[in-house]
């Protein structure tokens, strides 16, 4: 079926609608269909006890009721999340025959991942700049980072991911879309939608690149610049004590963001070749469902106050 320019920008109703997608997955590894569902669950469960673990030990803690830990209970929110939007239809698909997902699905899907995942690049921005302040102006800290700054930051990082989503959901939809497509992937995420694709999708590939890498470059200057001046200060230190202290607090952080970083950058940041698939979809397992079950690990291993807060739970738990 033919079509002239305008078609390509409104896309009529009854054509979107009959737009019917499969998700490929890993279905072409028969065997590894069970292993990976078993695999799956046992991170998603891993992932959603963590992070809810988390959220609990801080709510509960008013040890823990400071700006670090309100932005950590919220990276926690965000994986929880985001985890909940792929992991389900993940396994739905390993078992299930029939991998059928709607367009609409595919497309709610897809902004709910762009929602999650731009929160988690800011609010990793934004616990870059508290560490900032906690290290290198430690007398000012209560004052600068105020209950009313952290819950705007938080905002800011929602408000901000709210809008790049519904950008890139428009770019999508002036797509055209047509008939049964096989999605590369386990996931409805951009490179493999666009692939399928019945109009030329230049422009929204253009776009979701130059958005991406901008969000990419903008957090990654906090966070490297908040790194930067803590190195310079921690190197002023005399006591040895002083120093390991700040660096474990930091490492935690800089584990996370150098893990979820480099992941995205391959992804979205580097153009697709047709026969870099596997490597799209190992990276989008290791985004979508290692690196929100990895976080809460990361940082109740490294951290003692966490730690603390759940051994007294534990035992406040055991006594009654």
């Amino acid at each position: 079926m033919h079509h002239s320019g305008p078609s390509v920008f409104s896309i009529p109703e009854n054509e979107t609608s009959a737009v019917t997608f499969i998700l490929v997955g890993f279905s072409e590894y028969p065997d590894l269909q069970v292993p990976l569902f078993l695999l799956f669950l046992t991170i998603y469960t891993v992932t959603v006890l963590g992070n809810l673990g988390m959220i609990a030990i801080i709510r509960l803690n008013p040890k823990l009721h400071t700006p670090m830990y309100f932005f950590l209970s919220h990276l926690s929110f965000v994986d929880f999340c985001y985890s909940t939007v792929v992991t389900p239809k993940l396994l739905e698909i390993l078992i299930v025959e029939d991998r059928r997902i709607s367009f609409a699905g595919c497309i709610m899907q897809f902004f709910f991942i762009c929602l999650f995942v731009v929160t988690e690049t800011f609010i990793l921005a934004v616990m870059a700049y508290d560490r900032f302040v906690a290290v290198c102006n430690p007398l000012l800290y209560t004052v600068v980072m105020s209950p009313k700054l952290c819950c705007s930051l938080v905002a800011a990082s929602y408000s901000w991911a709210i809008t790049c989503s519904f950008v890139f959901i428009h770019f999508m939809l002036t797509l055209f879309f047509c008939g049964t497509k096989f999605i590369n992937n386990f996931v409805c995420e951009h490179d493999a939608i666009v692939a399928v694709a019945c109009s030329d999708p230049y422009i929204s590939q253009k776009f979701m690149f130059i958005l991406a890498t901008f969000n990419e470059i903008i957090s990654l200057m906090i966070i490297l610049t908040s790194y930067v001046f803590i190195v310079i200060t921690v190197m002023k230190m005399p006591a040895t004590g002083g120093r390991y202290k700040v660096f474990s607090t930091c490492a935690s952080h800089l584990t996370t963001i150098t893990i979820f970083y480099s992941i995205i950058i391959c992804l979205y940041c580097v153009p697709t070749t047709k026969s870099s698939w596997l490597l799209v979809k190992v990276a989008s397992v290791l985004y979508t469902v290692i690196i929100p079950m990895l976080n809460p690990l990361i940082y109740s291993l490294r951290n003692k106050d966490v730690k603390d807060a759940v051994r007294k739970l534990m035992s406040s738990l055991l006594s009654s």
